[in-house]
C-alpha cells in the first residue's frame, strides 16, 4: 500500500476526463482502509470506486482513495432464497453474470450497468422496471468518525429513485465495504414488460424466458443504444427522469398529445427525460469532441480529448432548453465533481 502522486485519473472514470489526483492510494482490504483514515488523520480525502456515476471537472486537491475490495460469496441459502455478499470493488455487471451462471434470479434486468457493487446502493441503480432496493438486504459502512462498521437494513437506507441516506443524511460519513442480497433459487419472477425487452424476447423468438434470456435480452437493448465506456467516454444516463405533477402532465398533453409516459400514483407522472432532450433536440448533437449519443439522448459523450466543463456546459444547456421548452426540469443522475 503506497500513495502515488499526481496520477491521471482517466483510466478511473467511464467520461475518459484527464484531470489529476494530487495524491492516489489503491485500498485493497479493510485493514488497508482503517489504517490510512488513522495515518492520514483530518486530510483531505476522495473516495472513488468504479467512477461510472461523475463528471471530473478539476484536478482533485486531495487523496483519492480507489475502493479496490473484491470478493463475494454466499451466505445463506434456504429452498427459496439465496443471500450472497459482493465487496465493493467487483465490478457490477461481472457479479451480476456470477449470480445468473448460479441460477440466483433478481438482478437480471440491472446486466450491463456500469460501475462498482459498492456504489450500487448510494444511487439505487436501476433499469428496465427493477431497481436495487428490490433485491438488496443491506450493507456495511464504514463509519468515518468512529471507523467503526456499521450494518445498514433496507429500510434504513431510505431508497427513493436514484436516491438512498447515502445521497442525503450520510452522505460523506460513510464508505461502503459490501453488500448483501436476497434473490431467488426457483420461482424467478421475472420484469419483462418493461421497455423493449418483451420485443426483443420476441425477436429472440423466446416465448418462455429464464433469468438467463432475460440477461441476454436486456444486455442486446444497451449494447444497440449505450456506448461502451471503453470505447466512448460516458457515464450512461446522465438525467434522471422527471417525475411530475398530473395536472403539469395534462398542460404537457395540450402542446404535445404523444408524450411518452409512466403513472407513478393518482398525482404523479414519469416522464422520460430522453424522450424531452430528443424532443428538444439534441440527440446526436455533436459539439467538437463531445455532444449527445446519436443513439440515446440521455447520455453525454466524450469523443475524447474533451474536459469536463465541456460537458458540464452541454448538460446545463440542455437542462435550460427542456426548462423553456416544456416547463419541465430535468436534473443530473450523475455526481458533478
Amino acid at each position: 500500500m503506497q500513495i502515488q502522486h499526481n496520477i491521471s485519473l482517466k483510466p478511473y472514470n467511464t467520461f475518459g476526463i484527464d484531470v489529476k489526483a494530487k495524491q492516489f492510494i489503491s485500498i485493497n482490504s479493510v485493514e488497508d482502509l482503517k489504517s490510512v483514515y488513522y495515518t492520514e488523520g483530518n486530510s483531505v480525502k476522495f473516495i472513488l470506486g468504479g467512477g461510472s456515476n461523475m463528471l471530473l471537472t478539476k484536478d482533485i486537491d486531495a487523496l483519492v482513495m480507489h475502493i479496490n475490495l473484491k470478493g463475494k460469496q454466499i451466505i445463506s441459502q434456504t429452498e427459496e432464497y439465496v443471500f450472497v455478499k459482493a465487496n465493493a470493488g467487483e465490478n457490477w455487471h461481472e457479479f451480476v453474470l456470477w449470480t445468473i451462471e448460479n441460477n440466483f434470479g433478481g438482478l437480471e434486468n440491472l446486466s450491463l450497468i456500469p460501475g462498482n457493487v459498492g456504489t450500487s446502493p448510494i444511487q439505487n441503480i436501476g433499469a428496465y422496471g427493477v431497481e436495487l432496493k428490490d433485491t438488496f438486504h443491506s450493507c456495511d459502512g464504514l463509519n468515518l468518525e468512529t471507523l467503526n462498521i456499521e450494518t445498514f437494513t433496507n429500510e434504513e437506507c431510505k431508497f427513493d429513485y436514484r436516491n438512498s441516506i447515502f445521497k442525503q443524511d450520510a452522505k460523506g460519513k460513510y464508505i461502503i465495504l459490501n453488500v448483501v442480497f436476497k434473490l431467488t433459487r426457483k420461482n424467478h419472477v421475472l420484469h419483462t414488460n418493461y421497455g423493449a425487452i418483451t420485443s426483443e424476447l420476441e425477436r429472440l423468438k423466446i416465448s418462455k424466458p429464464t433469468i438467463q434470456d432475460v440477461s441476454k435480452a436486456v444486455i442486446s437493448i444497451r449494447q444497440s443504444k449505450l456506448p461502451d465506456p471503453k470505447d466512448i467516454g460516458n457515464s450512461g444516463s446522465f438525467f434522471k427522469n422527471p417525475i411530475i405533477t398530473k395536472d403539469a402532465f395534462l398542460n404537457l398533453q395540450d402542446n404535445f398529445p404523444n408524450a411518452p409516459h409512466y403513472t407513478i400514483s393518482e398525482k404523479e407522472v414519469k416522464v422520460p427525460a430522453g424522450w424531452l432532450i430528443e424532443t428538444a433536440g439534441f440527440k446526436g448533437k455533436t459539439l467538437g469532441n463531445y455532444g449527445v449519443h446519436k443513439k440515446q439522448a440521455l447520455v453525454l459523450v466524450n469523443y475524447g480529448g474533451a474536459s469536463g466543463n465541456d460537458i458540464l456546459k452541454l448538460s446545463k444547456l440542455i437542462q435550460e432548453t427542456v426548462l423553456r421548452l416544456f416547463d419541465i426540469t430535468i436534473e443530473a443522475e450523475v455526481n458533478i465533481i
